[in-house]
């Protein structure tokens, strides 16, 4: 068999091979969630575990201490976080009769004088409707508790993939190098090398697109928050990381975080000093994440660009649901791999080339 002939037959069975685990993956797709989850979670913990194995640490016991830390990690966050943005939640909702107040008396009369568009704003029912919603938001979490106690089925569910996914975790971490192992065991020898340096592409751009943006929403969580505030904006710390988290979607993450941050600086109702604040922060935010922490924490190199990100993951939300959002970087950097290796084999084809049998497709001029 000839080596195009053999490239040709392992393309073709791996694109089976993809097409399979797709349908698989469909199929499967509403019980995935905490399996997905937890290969997540280890694939970003896996060099940790790596790095205190090279030190004599035993693999059990690293990746149960990366593990613990990893949960006393997000558990300190939720403790922060989860109350303080509950109540500046409320603050919020209840300071918006004022901004209807203000729409109405400052915004509405600028825009019928400089523009010609009348504004339709109901200001008594806007206020009234924003009154009867903060009242009800004061009282969200019990009511979200109360719910929770009735749908008991639906909250054990809930429990249950929370404590599945630090199980399936451990066993991804610890059986990992079996489990390239044995894979390596079922791949035909002749296509061994190939495939192995293919696996090894998929996960360097994976690895630094996905560790790199990790860092990348970290940093921009800290620098939103610290400067917000700042610039004097009350609701800094919630507006700030809700930004930076967003940053994993390109332009969600500042145009949402903007629109909130102007939204609260409206409420404050101190004037222009707040919005110019707030124009300085995500200007300088917005040029510090674009010149210096993507390209140098994620790379230029990688590939993938900020439209196909958004492309991966409204495709595979809308096909597989929440599990299809995980799924879509890793399944995104496969493609990437795989276009790769088409255009090359496409590049070095015969039919690109113009040759046939080996040959020129244009004949020599005889003597």
């Amino acid at each position: 068999m000839t080596t195009d002939r053999a490239d040709r037959l392992q393309t073709a069975l791996w694109a089976g091979v993809g097409i399979a685990f797709l349908a698989l993956f469909y199929a499967l797709s509403p019980i995935l969630t905490p399996f997905v989850v937890a290969a997540v979670f280890a694939y970003i913990c896996d060099p940790a575990v790596n790095w205190m194995v090279e030190r004599r640490i035993p693999r059990p016991l690293a990746v149960l201490v990366v593990i613990l830390g990893m949960g006393a990690f997000l558990t300190l966050l939720i403790l922060m976080f989860v109350p303080l943005i509950y109540r500046e939640a409320v603050a919020l909702i209840a300071r918006l009769p004022e901004l209807v107040e203000l729409l109405d008396a400052r915004i509405a009369p600028l825009l019928t004088e400089r523009f010609d568009i009348v504004l339709p704003l109901d200001a008594a029912s806007l206020k009234q409707w924003a009154s009867e919603y903060r009242d009800t938001a004061q009282d969200l979490l019990p009511s979200l508790l109360s719910h929770a106690r009735e749908g008991g089925m639906a909250l054990i569910a809930v429990v249950a993939n929370i404590v599945l996914i630090p199980i399936v975790m451990f066993y991804l971490l610890q059986e990992w190098p079996r489990l390239l192992s044995a894979l390596q065991s079922v791949i035909p020898r002749p296509m061994l090398p190939r495939t192995m340096r293919i696996l090894g592409d998929i996960d360097s751009v994976l690895s630094e697109f996905l560790r790199g943006q990790l860092s990348v929403m970290l940093l921009l969580a800290t620098f939103y928050s610290v400067g917000l505030w700042l610039a004097g904006l009350k609701f800094a710390l919630p507006v700030g990381v809700i930004t930076g988290l967003l940053a994993f979607i390109p332009f969600v993450g500042f145009g949402g975080g903007l629109l909130l941050a102007i939204l609260a600086a409206l409420l404050q109702a101190e004037g222009w000093t707040p919005l110019i604040g707030v124009a300085v922060v995500f200007g300088i935010g917005q040029l510090l994440e674009s010149y210096i922490l993507t390209p140098y924490l994620v790379g230029e190199r990688i590939g993938l660009h900020p439209l196909a990100v958004i492309f991966a993951l409204m495709a595979f939300g809308q096909l597989f649901g929440f599990v299809g959002m995980l799924i879509a970087l890793p399944a995104s950097a496969a493609v990437l791999v795989g276009l790769r290796e088409v255009r090359e084999a496409w590049l070095t084809s015969p039919v690109y080339l113009g040759r046939q049998d080996g040959h020129s497709g244009t004949r020599e001029p005889r003597d």
